[in-house]
């Protein structure tokens, strides 16, 4: 008997090929679960055993009645990234062509979720909250390590080095440094 609280180690599961109507609810089921792009949902009925045809076609009809949208699934997760995670506009340009999306969509999607707020902006906030961490790790090497954060959060490079020039030629609370 296994050790309690333990299951069982399962084999291989048997991979059974989905007709039109499982694959139809299999795409129902994972679009009740959250937001897919096209490419995405397809490749996700591929994994669970629908053939390609099937996958493209159950996809296709999906979009025509506006279950899936790639533009407005764009502009979602533009804005909730930019937003809430505060990404830089050529990072969500990357995961959003890896996404499947198009270039143009992406673009306009990249757009629309730096029209609150600019990016300039989301990049110095982003930078503000950072930099009291990098500080106490110690002032001299808080600049490289801020600008490399706000490059990995996916910032243009030229506003990068705009915030950091700006965050760390004064203190976080806005006194000029005494030397």
């Amino acid at each position: 008997m296994p050790p309690r609280g333990r299951r069982p180690a399962r084999g291989p599961r048997e991979r059974r090929e989905l007709d039109a109507k499982a694959a139809k609810l299999a795409a129902f089921d994972l679009l009740a679960r959250k937001s897919w792009s096209a490419r995405e949902l397809t490749s996700r009925l591929k994994r669970r055993g629908a053939p390609d045809e099937i996958a493209r076609a159950v996809v296709a009809e999906l979009c025509s009645r506006g279950y899936v949208d790639d533009v407005s699934f764009a502009r979602f997760w533009a804005e909730s990234r930019a937003r809430a995670r505060r990404v830089g506009s050529r990072r969500l340009r990357q995961e959003l062509l890896q996404k499947g999306i198009a270039r143009d969509v992406a673009a306009a999607a990249i757009a629309a979720a730096f029209e609150e707020a600019p990016e300039a902006l989301r990049c110095l906030e982003a930078g503000r909250r950072r930099l009291p961490a990098l500080l106490r790790a110690g002032r001299a090497r808080a600049a490289p390590r801020l600008r490399d954060y706000l490059v990995r959060r996916g910032y243009p490079l030229a506003e990068v080095m705009r915030t950091v020039a700006a965050l760390t030629e004064t203190r976080p609370d806005g006194d000029a440094p005494s030397d």
